[in-house]
């Protein structure tokens, strides 16, 4: 299904399945959509009012696809949890313990960077598992590759590992924070991200 089509799940107001959309409330849609993602990625309280005239739609048209703030978190936050599934399904994890956490935090460094602070702002409007989905899965392979670097003896094995999971996560956040205040750009964070990553990771005498 694609994110257009997804977009046309919105119910009608008795509850009923709407009806297909017109080429034109497709593209509304995803205008709406487009604009709450990059808006609430950069801040959780952004406004609908501002979410209509970052997409250049009016408010009777956005409540027109979208009957609440909810409903319209619940399809930012879905898409962006799909997104971000498919993406990382795709980076190649095998081989070297180090290149390969180089690979997954290259390409979770820009979801982070795109989506922010966007699962924050549609935690309200998500099921207890939809939240657990979005947070275990991407940590899940961390920990693949933290356990097997930490029995190839690349990474460090003498502090727990739900330690490094949890500083792997904030220096992701962190560098994207950095980025939307202007104190590094996006060109640099990549590596940045992964040098830190790594840097706290490895023990004294790894490469």
């Amino acid at each position: 299904m694609t994110d257009a089509h997804a977009g046309a799940r919105v119910l009608a107001e008795d509850g009923a399945a709407a009806r297909p959309k017109r080429a034109d409330a497709l593209r509304n849609i995803e205008a709406i959509v487009d604009a709450a993602t990059r808006l609430l990625a950069a801040d959780p309280d952004a406004s609908l009012n501002e979410i209509a005239k970052e997409a250049g739609v009016g408010r009777i048209t956005l409540y027109g696809h979208f009957d609440s703030r909810a409903t319209l978190l619940r399809e930012v936050a879905e898409r962006a949890i799909a997104h971000s599934e498919q993406e990382l399904g795709e980076v190649d994890l095998a081989g070297d313990p180090r290149e390969a956490l180089g690979r997954l935090l290259e390409a979770s460094w820009q979801l982070t960077h795109r989506f922010g602070a966007l699962v924050i702002a549609a935690s309200q409007a998500l099921s207890p598992e939809q939240l657990r989905r979005a947070h275990d899965e991407p940590a899940a392979r961390v920990r693949a590759l933290l356990s097997r670097g930490r029995e190839a003896g690349e990474f460090r094995d003498d502090v727990p590992i739900d330690w490094q999971l949890s500083v792997v996560q904030a220096i992701l956040h962190g560098a994207s924070a950095a980025v939307h205040r202007g104190e590094i750009t996006a060109e640099d964070a990549p590596g940045l991200v992964g040098d830190t990553v790594l840097a706290a990771l490895s023990v004294a005498n790894s490469r």
